[in-house]
């Protein structure tokens, strides 16, 4: 049999860690990136006597992720304690949520490549701390611990197994990324680990109802390794299943370097955790005013942008998938917009350059080093015609490098447009007299030669010329 005849079938566990100035029950800060050790206390090091203070922050970000994916919030909920042993979670168990997660049954709708929209079902959304991190010594052999993770606060976002393909799984995790974003509970910077996806994979032959066995590949933090790695553990488990073998239930490594998972232990169910209810911390009530409160507070979520961009701005349906997909870039195009006036030209450089740029650097939107006032500006010098759009090229990769006022790099630079009628006219006749060819190729009824002819110009002052005042002397002069 064949891949076709297969169904694959999966659900995601999302682990967003909230962007509050502490952890979750003590006051150490969250700052990534603090020296190993530095940003830990009594309790979030599980000294002997100490007890854990709620966070109210916490729940308030967990519930705005619920109202953002249509989830009902939970008037009752408490927290649990999941028993494992593991050297870098200090208690020897987390301090979590089971049976009553603050938010339960919601959906997050995705657009496919083909237009098709599908709404994947949430389970659950739940509150929890993150636990430390292992340093591993290749060389020493041995392994130091960092705990200024551990109590880091976590909510976990458990779908339904709905996603059939990486394609699905992708949309799923980029607009889950969107929301979270645009209601500011997580920065999702995943190369920093604030966004990260345990995937659950199974396979059954297509017709049949009941599931197949269930893999999980652990704490995948990059779109092109949950992709890859889906496509290798979904064909894994077909070779086995063809190969007369059974799938074991199991957790996964991924490597992205050799391209494989690797078994890492047998999968645990939920009673292997023993979950029971942690003794120091109360029951979660909350009332009808404050997740009304919280509700009435929510800020304008994707869906709603890509609506108004359309109607306000005249965006096209691609462009205005692309900005609103991140608020980051969504939030450069309206405040720069707001400066210069010229949604389309904003809308064309962040499409175009700025993505092309981060891409090029692997950055995400938010370390975009830059202030939405000055891409304004650059677009306001473009349309006054101080510079030209190709030095507005070398403005934008200098504003990556060096960000500051685009009027000052262009004053440093020697870059200001030359708009002098008798500049100009020395360069086309310059021009003219070294390309005869062109010129008579020109005459002789191939428009392109003059685009050819202008582009030689604007060669030779370096980007620096007005390109329109070049087209129109070019025009006068070959008549």
């Amino acid at each position: 049999m064949s891949r076709e005849d297969y169904e694959v079938v999966m659900g995601l566990e999302v682990h967003a860690e909230l962007s509050t100035k502490t952890k979750i029950f003590c006051s150490c800060p969250t700052k990534f990136g603090a020296m190993p050790n530095t940003q830990t206390c009594p309790i979030c090091m599980a000294m002997p006597g100490t007890l854990p203070v709620l966070n109210e922050k916490v729940v308030e970000y967990a519930v705005k992720a619920g109202l953002a994916t249509n989830c009902e919030i939970s008037r009752d909920s408490k927290n649990d304690r999941k028993n494992y042993f593991y050297p870098d979670l200090p208690k020897a168990y987390q301090i979590s949520q089971y049976d009553k997660p603050l938010c339960i049954e919601g959906y997050v709708e995705i657009e496919k490549s083909n237009g098709e929209k599908k709404k994947i079902r949430l389970e659950r959304i739940h509150i929890e701390e993150d636990a430390g991190k292992l340093n591993h010594d290749e060389f020493g052999g041995g392994s130091l611990v960092d705990l200024n993770r551990a109590g880091v606060p976590l909510i976990e976002i458990v779908s339904k197994p709905d996603l059939r393909s990486s394609e699905e799984v992708e949309q799923y995790l980029r607009k889950l990324k969107s929301i979270l974003e645009y209601i500011e509970v997580s920065d999702c910077k995943m190369q920093e680990g604030s966004l990260r996806a345990d995937v659950n994979v199974s396979v059954r032959k297509k017709g049949d109802e009941k599931l197949g066995t269930r893999t999980e590949m652990k704490n995948m933090n990059s779109f092109r390794s949950i992709t890859r790695a889906i496509e290798y553990e979904v064909q894994r488990q077909i070779d086995v299943i063809e190969d007369g073998g059974k799938v074991e239930q199991e957790t996964l490594r991924w490597d992205d370097v050799s391209g494989k998972t690797f078994s890492m232990r047998d999968k645990e169910d939920a009673q292997d955790y023993r979950y029971f209810p942690d003794p120091d911390l109360v029951a979660i009530k909350l009332s009808e005013k404050y997740i009304q409160n919280i509700k009435d507070n929510l800020p304008e979520l994707p869906e709603s942008r890509r609506t108004r961009y359309l109607e306000e701005f005249k965006l096209s349906e691609k462009d205005a998938n692309l900005i609103t997909s991140s608020k980051y870039l969504s939030d450069l195009f309206e405040k720069a917009t707001t400066v210069c006036g010229n949604a389309k030209a904003v809308n064309n450089w962040i499409i175009s350059d700025i993505s092309r740029i981060l891409n090029e650097k692997e950055m995400e939107p938010i370390d975009i080093p830059f202030t939405a006032e000055q891409l304004g500006e650059l677009v306001k010098l473009i349309d006054k015609g101080t510079i030209s759009s190709s030095i507005g090229k070398k403005v934008l990769t200098e504003l990556f490098e060096n960000p500051k006022n685009p009027e000052e790099i262009i004053k440093e630079k020697g870059w200001i447009q030359i708009s002098d009628e008798g500049e100009i006219k020395k360069v086309v006749l310059k021009i003219i007299e070294e390309n005869p060819q062109s010129v008579a190729d020109y005459k002789g009824g191939k428009d392109k030669a003059l685009g050819f002819l202008v582009g030689q110009a604007m060669k030779e002052t370096k980007g620096k010329a007005n390109p329109q005042m070049l087209n129109k002397m070019f025009i006068e002069e070959l008549k």
